[in-house]
C-alpha cells in the first residue's frame, strides 16, 4: 500500500470534529479499539489531527466509499504535481517507488482494469480451491516441526511460513526462498509506519532493489523457458495483442508476494489470539466446513489485519456534508468499521456464530483484494489443522502488536499445548 500524503492543508475544521490519537503510541496501537469506541459514540466522521485528513470509522460510510469512483488510489492521472503542490519523488526511495509504479493496489481505470484482467484468472475461487490439499500438508509439516517443543512463537513457526511458501510457489519461486522474501517484505512494509525515518526509507529502498533483482532474474529465466506458474502466465498473457511489460510483471509479482502473505499472517496470529482469549471450545468452531468458514470470517472482522486505507478525491466534491477538494485525502478505517455497533450486534464480542453481515477486511469495489479466495482457504486450513492437532493450545505470554498501525499484527504469539 503506497504511502499517501495530504497534499493541501485542511483548514477551518471545528474542534468538535477533531480527534487525536498518536499512531506511534504503544497504548494506541496495542489497543486501537478504545479509540474506535469513542468515535462510534461521538463522531465516526472526524478529522484525525496526526494524519491531517478526514477519516471515516462507520461501516456504512467505509463500505460506500470503498466503492465510490469519485475517489481513487492515485491522483497524478487527473492532476499534475504542480497543481496539487505535491513534492517531487525522493531520490533515495527510487527503487521502492518503482516497485509500486504499476501496483494493482494503486492504479485506477483504465490501467487497473487492464492489469487486473490479465492477472485475475489465477486467483478465482475454483482455481485456488485446488491448492487446499497442498495447504493442509504444509500446515501439518509446520506443526510437525515444533510439536515436540514446550512452546513456540506461532507467528514465526506457523503463521508466517505458510502463506509465504504458497504464494511463492504459485508465482513460480522456490519454496526455500520464502524466508528471504519475508525479510524483504517486512523491511518494505516499514515504509507505512507513521513518521517513517530517513534510515527506514533507505533500508526499505535497499530491500526493494534486492527484491527486484531477485524477481528480475526469475523473469529472465521464464522468458527463455516458461513453466506452469503465475510468472509465466503474466509474461505470456495476451488480450487482443496486449501484454504486460517486464516492469508491470515485476511490480505485480512483488505486490502479490507482499500482499499474498502480509494480511494472512496477521489474521492467523490475531485470530488464534482471539479464539484462545474467547474461552470458546475450539471443537465447536471447526465442527463443519460451514462453521470453519464462519470462524475465519469472524477472525477477519474482530481483529482485522489492515486498519487504515486511504483515497484521493479525484475532483472537488461533497460527501456527507463534507466539501472536499481535488487531491484531498480521506482515511477509511477498516478495523473501526468492523467494530461498528450500528452494523454488528455486540460488536466488541468475538462471536463466530454471528449472522449479521460481512466485514470489510478485504476492501470492496474495484480494489477488493484479488487474493481473498486464497487467503480465506489458508485461514480456514491454518485454524482447523492447528486446533485439531493441538487441542490444548494456550497463550504462554501476553501478546504484543507491532508498531505499524496500518498493518495490525502481532510481534509474536508465544503458545504452549502441554
Amino acid at each position: 500500500m503506497a504511502a499517501i500524503l495530504q497534499l493541501k492543508p485542511v483548514t477551518d475544521v471545528p474542534d468538535t470534529r477533531r480527534a487525536s490519537a498518536d499512531p506511534r503510541d504503544s497504548a494506541f496501537y496495542q489497543n486501537p479499539y478504545a479509540f474506535y469506541d469513542r468515535l462510534h459514540a461521538d463522531n465516526p466522521t472526524f478529522f484525525w489531527e496526526q494524519y491531517g485528513h478526514w477519516c471515516f470509522a462507520g461501516f456504512k460510510d467505509v463500505n460506500a466509499l470503498l466503492r465510490d469512483k469519485r475517489f481513487g488510489r492515485e491522483i497524478l492521472h487527473v492532476a499534475t504535481r504542480e497543481e496539487l503542490g505535491m513534492p517531487e519523488p525522493k531520490p533515495h526511495t527510487a527503487a521502492f517507488d518503482l516497485t509500486e509504479k504499476h501496483s494493482l493496489l494503486n492504479l485506477e481505470p483504465p490501467a487497473h482494469t487492464r492489469l487486473r484482467t490479465l492477472v485475475n484468472r489465477a486467483f478465482v475461487s475454483r482455481h485456488v480451491e485446488q491448492l487446499r490439499p497442498r495447504i493442509v500438508r504444509l500446515a501439518n509439516e509446520m506443526i510437525d516441526g515444533f510439536e515436540g517443543e514446550e512452546s513456540v512463537d506461532l507467528i514465526k513457526a506457523f503463521a508466517a511460513p505458510i502463506p509465504a511458501i504458497i504464494i511463492a510457489e504459485m508465482i513460480g519461486l522456490p519454496a526455500e526462498s520464502a524466508p528471504q522474501l519475508l525479510a524483504w517484505s517486512n523491511r518494505m512494509v516499514a515504509m507505512y509506519m507513521f513518521g517513517v525515518s530517513h534510515e527506514t526509507e533507505l533500508d526499505a529502498n535497499q530491500a526493494s532493489q534486492d527484491f527486484m533483482d531477485f524477481v528480475g532474474d526469475a523473469i529472465r529465466e521464464r522468458r527463455k523457458q516458461p513453466r506452469e506458474d503465475l510468472l509465466s502466465h503474466m509474461l505470456t498473457a495476451d488480450r487482443n495483442g496486449d501484454r504486460l511489460s517486464d516492469e508491470e510483471v515485476m511490480s505485480t509479482a512483488i505486490l502479490l508476494l507482499n500482499a499474498g502473505h502480509e494480511a494472512t499472517v496477521h489474521t492467523t496470529g490475531n485470530g488464534v489470539k482471539s479464539i484462545l482469549e474467547s474461552g470458546i471450545d475450539p471443537v465447536t468452531l471447526f465442527s463443519t466446513p460451514e462453521q470453519t468458514e464462519a470462524t475465519a470470517e469472524e477472525c477477519l472482522r474482530f481483529d482485522a489485519p489492515l486498519h487504515l486505507f486511504t483515497r484521493y478525491a479525484l475532483s472537488d466534491l461533497e460527501y456527507g456534508g463534507l466539501h472536499l477538494r481535488k487531491g484531498d485525502v480521506i482515511g477509511l478505517m477498516l478495523g473501526a468499521a468492523n467494530r461498528d455497533p450500528k452494523q454488528f450486534a455486540n460488536a466488541n464480542r468475538f462471536d463466530p456464530f454471528r449472522t449479521d453481515g460481512a466485514n470489510v477486511s478485504f476492501g470492496a469495489g474495484i480494489h477488493f483484494c484479488i487474493g481473498a479466495p486464497l487467503a480465506r482457504i489458508e485461514l480456514q486450513v491454518a485454524f482447523s489443522e492447528l486446533f485439531r492437532r493441538l487441542p490444548k493450545l494456550r497463550i504462554a505470554e501476553a501478546p504484543r502488536y507491532n508498531d505499524v498501525y496500518h498493518f495490525h499484527g502481532l510481534e509474536r504469539l508465544m503458545v504452549s499445548w502441554r
